[in-house]
């Protein structure tokens, strides 16, 4: 009957759940807030989720989504506040829509991420950015389930520099904060490949892992460079609260009425 898009975030050390992790909390939520979910057909039926790209174990973000589908048609801001309060702390609901418009997983093209590189100086930084945007390829390797694979992290990335960092930063430690857009393709590309190109262009070698975050995830507009909300679409689809009330005056408007 209905289909809603959240929003959801993953901070603090709730970045490091994996994504069965939040599956099994965010299914207890549903159960908690009495949500009239829609389920699968067969011997073992499943609520109707649908989860998007969602960031892998260990990095934080502002923008993951996933659509469920209910048998009863609800509020969505009130459903988002239900969800929200029956998940841990850190694993927070912020944003809900109903579903107005196809592909959801269409829209999210391309991840703006911010890297903390604690300890490494915002200068020896920006030479890396420099040699890394100058390169045409950056060759990185991951170790995949068939082995070692070597892929290009260099195309994936849209932006990549040096922003300034928090001005009430604790300690007197340098620290370098990376801000890039990278978009979705096959293999997919991650911000620690990225760090991993970094490294080989310019020996660059944080002393300690670097805390990263997804901050925005969407459609990547070539022409501005930004990534845009991937629930707008549906916001904007929504009915209005004024043809609301003209298409129910036009329904109370009995056949014939206006004729003379």
């Amino acid at each position: 009957m209905q289909r809603i898009r959240l929003r959801y975030t993953k901070r603090g050390r709730l970045r490091f759940t994996s994504h069965r992790d939040f599956q099994r909390a965010f299914e207890r939520a549903l159960r908690r807030s009495e949500v009239p979910m829609a389920y699968s057909a067969g011997f073992t039926p499943h609520p109707k989720v649908s989860y998007a790209n969602a960031a892998p174990t260990g990095t934080g973000s502002e923008a993951e989504f996933l659509e469920i589908a209910l048998t009863e048609a609800r509020d969505p801001e009130v459903l988002r506040g239900l969800l929200d309060e029956s998940m841990p702390d850190g694993l927070d609901i912020i944003d809900a829509v109903e579903a107005r418009t196809s592909g959801l997983a269409e829209r999210l093209t391309a991840s703006v991420w911010e890297m903390r590189l604690d300890g490494v100086d915002p200068e020896d930084v920006r030479t890396a950015v420099a040699a890394f945007d100058d390169a045409e390829t950056v060759e990185v390797q991951r170790k995949a389930k068939n082995g070692i694979r070597t892929f290009d992290a260099r195309a994936a990335v849209a932006d990549l520099r040096v922003v300034d960092a928090p001005a009430d930063r604790p300690g007197e430690r340098p620290c370098a904060i990376l801000r890039l857009v990278v978009r979705h393709v096959t293999p997919a590309v991650r911000p620690d490949d990225v760090l991993s190109g970094l490294r080989a262009v310019a020996d660059l070698a944080p002393p300690v892992p670097a805390a990263v975050t997804r901050l925005a995830q969407g459609l990547f507009d070539e022409e501005s460079g930004t990534v845009t909300d991937p629930l707008a679409p549906d916001r904007e689809a929504a009915p209005t609260a004024d043809s609301a009330v003209a298409g129910a005056a036009v329904a109370t408007v009995p056949e014939g009425a206006g004729s003379a």
